[in-house]
């Protein structure tokens, strides 16, 4: 039985320990045994149950083939505890599960767990709200300076300059953004990263998987910039990281055999050890290196890793929310991993299992876990460390696409702003148009916390100024339309609906007009026409 891959929600764990259930009940063979010359009925036996669960574990698409029989067993022990299974004699809870020939059976009442109740989300400014064109400050008047020089700018003057006849135009000042802090550009990246990664899981909404307050702007700020050539996380505070001879044990694990730096004695059995004392450090953690608050955030990711392309992009934001000791521990970790597992001069670090599977198993519940200690953790946790070793160079890069997003969101509040005289500038349809456009986006950008993107913004308020000029607008958003096409064709998908709010460029003329063609006049108080045989 393959199964269904489960898709992504607050309560996936849940939904997964309920469906692994149901594919166990439905599936599981049994029969009548006699024990003792007495005869149970739709039983099986401890060792039936181990190898039937088995299987279906190994070609489940939520577990895959990474999953051992040691693990089958310690499931199937959660069962009996759970009261999923009894044995013949009703007994459960506080009984062992034996693999052996002890006779089991499904009990009558229906083993399901609850969904949990759904958190509500407060409201939208959970999410820091993004800066925008109305956090600005004009520029400041200098004091006993000559009109010529004032920053207000008027239509003489603008002729004068540019020598083109273009009409009335109102006063306007040159505004700019205040400068922006290190807060903002903290509250910036934390809210463009959540949406990235609402986007990258497929969620309508982030309620019940992630909570705002766990999102921390300046972590995913440090994660980005703060990299040595390799790409590791480099930490302000040396106390955060590592014990001095935790990494000299890694180091000499990853180079193996030539990672003794301290020329110790080597004796049989020697990397055993040094492995040993890996372990003990990760194993003794008062938490996952993932973090309690992100688990559902990883655990959704676990249904998106047959796709290996989006898989490794969700873990690559997804590690941005971690702390930087916490991301950093874990590049190391899954690098000495999967340094290890391929290393074929390694000798064998275990007598009964091969050197990756070890890997998985002693390290995975140091990586992912559950506060509640879910009883699925082990599984999951096997499986998602697994990909994560497989892809440990990629998963730890920075996506490029999220990268340019906060740039350019930076690069436009940068930019210098026109305000018209009269204008409101707390409105979102305000008249403003930038000095300096310098680059296209590829696509539209999600709304972010409710409120419209800066670039909607800009557009509705050329569509909205009726003071502009009909030929003046038609110019501005053809120049809009070839800067950002995306978000042009979005908001006029059609030529009826840009029909209703462009003005028409070729109105019909009176019948008196039709045989003149009228010149642009070299100035706004002059025309010129020529007639036309």
């Amino acid at each position: 039985m393959e199964g269904r891959v489960i898709g992504p929600g607050p309560y996936r764990a849940t939904k997964l320990w309920n469906e692994t259930i149901q594919l166990f009940r439905g599936g599981m063979p049994s029969r009548r045994h006699r024990v003792h010359f007495r005869y149970y009925d739709r039983s099986f036996s401890g060792s039936e149950a181990t190898e039937y669960l088995h299987q279906l574990l190994l070609h489940n698409c939520n577990f895959g083939p990474e999953v051992t029989r040691c693990q089958t067993l310690q499931l199937l022990k959660k069962f009996l505890k759970a009261h999923v299974i009894e044995d013949v004699k009703g007994r459960y809870g506080t009984e062992d599960f034996e693999d052996n020939n002890h006779l089991y059976r499904f009990p009558t009442q229906s083993p399901l767990k609850s969904y949990p109740s759904r958190s509500v989300s407060r409201n939208s400014t959970d999410l820091p709200r993004l800066i925008r064109w109305d956090d600005y400050e004009e520029f400041p008047q200098q004091e006993n300076t000559a009109p010529a020089k004032s920053t207000g700018i008027t239509s003489d003057f603008w002729n004068k300059r540019h020598s083109v006849a273009i009409g009335d135009l109102h006063e306007c000042k040159i505004i700019r953004r205040k400068d922006i802090t290190t807060k903002q550009v903290d509250n910036i990246w934390k809210s463009m990263t959540a949406s990235y990664l609402q986007r990258v899981l497929g969620l309508t909404t982030l309620d019940g998987v992630l909570n705002p307050e766990h999102v921390k702007g300046k972590f995913i700020v440090h994660n980005v910039f703060n990299v040595n050539k390799s790409g590791v996380v480099v930490l302000e505070n040396p106390a955060d990281d590592m014990p001095y001879w935790v990494v000299s044990a890694m180091k000499c694990l990853a180079k193996w055999p030539h990672g003794n730096d301290a020329k110790q004695p080597v004796y049989p059995g020697f990397e055993r050890d040094v492995l040993k004392t890996v372990a003990d450090y990760y194993q003794r953690l008062k938490e996952p290196l993932l973090t309690f608050h992100l688990y559902e955030v990883f655990v959704n990711i676990l249904s998106l890793l047959l796709e290996q392309d989006l898989a490794s992009e969700a873990l690559q934001v997804s590690t941005l929310l971690l702390p930087p000791p916490n991301r950093r521990h874990l590049h190391l970790l899954l690098r000495l991993m999967a340094r290890v597992s391929q290393n074929p001069h390694m000798p064998p670090l275990n007598d009964t299992i091969a050197n990756r599977t070890l890997m998985v198993q002693m390290f995975s519940q140091c990586v992912l876990g559950s506060l509640d200690e879910m009883d699925l953790d082990e599984l999951l946790a096997s499986k998602l460390v697994t990909f994560m070793m497989e892809h440990h160079n990629t998963i730890f890069q920075v996506p490029n696409k999220l990268r340019c997003q906060v740039e350019e969101q930076l690069s436009h509040l940068r930019r210098v702003q026109i305000k018209y005289a009269g204008s409101d500038t707390d409105s979102s349809t305000s008249p403003v148009f930038y000095k300096l456009i310098t680059s296209k986006v590829e696509s539209e950008e999600p709304k972010v916390i409710g409120t419209q993107t800066p670039l909607q913004q800009l557009l509705e308020g050329l569509i909205s100024d009726k003071e502009l000029p009909a030929k003046d607008k038609r110019k501005r958003l053809k120049q809009f339309a070839k800067s950002y096409p995306e978000v042009y064709r979005n908001r006029f998908p059609s030529e009826e609906s840009k029909a209703s709010v462009i003005p028409d460029k070729n109105p019909r003329l009176k019948p008196h007009l039709m045989f003149f063609n009228f010149k642009k006049p070299p100035n706004p108080f002059q025309r010129s026409w020529s007639f036309r045989a």
